[in-house]
C-alpha cells in the first residue's frame, strides 16, 4: 500500500533544506550582497546611532532561514562593526525552532570576535512576537531589521511587514530577502502550480508580491537582484536518494517521489525542465534560484 502524501515536519524540512543548500549558491549569493551592498546600507544607520551614544538595535527574524542558524546574522553584525567601529549592538532574535536557537547560541559562543554585542532570544514565531509586543505595550524601535527567506511561512504577509516596518527607528532599515520574480520558483508557482501537491502550507510569494505590499503601504524601498542557481540534476535520476530529498524540498512533501501519483511526478519533472525554470550546463540541470534583496526605509 502506497503511503499518502503529507507535508514535511519542521525537522524534515531542515533535512530537505540541507540537500538544497549543499547544491545551490544561495549563501554565496547572500555573501555577494553582503560584500557589494551591505556596507553602504549600514553606513546609513549612522544618523540613528549618533543620537543614541553609538548604540545600534537589531531585530533579526530568521524563521528557518538556514541550516547553520545565525550564520548570516553574524556576518551582517560583523559588517556593521567594520563600518561603525566601537558601536554597541543590541541584537534580538525571533526564531520559533528551538534547535535553531540552540545552534545560533553555540555559534555565538564560538565567536570571540563579537565584542560589544548583546543577544536577546525570542523563541517565537513572528506573529507570536508581534502579539507579545502589543500585549506588553512596549514598542521598541530598531535601527535594522532583517527577514531572510521567512515570509513564505507567515499567515498575514501585509500586516507582518506593516508591523515590523513600524518597529523601525528614524532612519532605520528593513531588509527582506525573498525569491525573485525572475527565479524558476516564480515560474513554477505561476505556470505549473497544478503540478504541486496541496500539502505545503507555505505561501507562493516572490519579490513582486512583496513590492506590491510596500507600494500600498507607501514606503520607500530599493530592490537588488542577485543570480543564484541550484543543481537539481539528481531529481531526474530514478531511485537517487539526494534527488528524492530535493524533490521533497521543492514540493514541501515528505517522500514526494514515493507517494505522489506517477502522472504528478512526471508533470513536475517536465515543468522543472522548462527554460523559464532551469538551464543546462555541462550536462547538469541548474534551477534558477535568483534572489531579491529589498531594502525598506523607515
Amino acid at each position: 500500500m502506497i503511503p499518502s502524501m503529507r507535508s514535511l515536519t519542521a525537522e524534515e524540512y531542515v533535512e530537505a533544506f540541507k540537500a538544497f543548500l549543499e547544491h545551490s549558491t544561495e549563501h554565496q549569493c547572500m555573501d555577494e550582497f553582503n560584500k557589494e551592498q551591505m556596507p553602504n546600507i549600514v553606513a546609513g544607520l549612522c544618523h540613528c546611532m549618533s543620537h543614541k551614544a553609538q548604540r545600534a538595535s537589531l531585530l533579526l527574524g530568521d524563521f528557518l532561514a538556514g541550516v547553520v542558524a545565525g550564520e548570516q546574522d553574524l556576518k551582517m553584525i560583523r559588517i556593521l562593526q567594520a563600518v561603525h567601529p566601537g558601536v554597541f549592538i543590541d541584537n534580538e532574535i525571533v526564531e520559533p525552532n528551538p534547535q535553531h536557537v540552540a545552534a545560533y547560541k553555540e555559534l555565538v559562543n564560538q565567536a570571540p570576535d563579537l565584542q560589544n554585542v548583546s543577544f536577546i532570544w525570542h523563541q517565537l514565531t513572528s506573529l507570536e512576537y508581534e502579539q507579545q509586543v502589543k500585549e506588553k505595550g512596549t514598542h521598541k524601535k530598531f535601527d535594522f531589521i532583517h527577514m531572510i527567506q521567512m515570509l513564505y511561512r507567515v499567515e498575514d504577509i501585509p500586516n507582518t511587514i506593516k508591523f515590523f516596518h513600524s518597529c523601525l527607528d528614524h532612519h532605520g532599515k528593513l531588509l527582506i530577502i525573498i525569491l525573485s520574480d525572475s527565479s524558476g520558483w516564480a515560474s513554477l508557482w505561476r505556470k505549473h502550480r497544478d503540478c504541486l501537491p496541496a500539502t505545503d502550507s507555505g505561501h507562493y510569494i516572490t519579490s513582486g508580491g512583496i513590492t506590491e505590499v510596500l507600494r500600498r503601504l507607501g514606503v520607500e524601498h530599493r530592490v537588488y537582484e542577485f543570480p543564484s542557481g541550484w543543481d537539481i540534476t539528481e531529481c531526474f535520476i530514478e531511485g537517487d536518494a539526494l534527488g528524492g530529498r530535493m524533490m521533497d524540498f521543492l514540493t514541501g512533501t515528505k517522500n514526494f517521489l514515493g507517494t505522489a501519483p506517477p502522472a504528478l511526478r512526471r508533470r513536475l519533472r517536465e515543468a522543472l525542465c522548462q527554460p523559464e525554470c532551469s538551464s543546462t550546463r555541462d550536462g547538469r540541470v541548474i534551477f534558477s534560484n535568483n534572489l531579491s534583496m529589498i531594502v525598506v526605509e523607515s
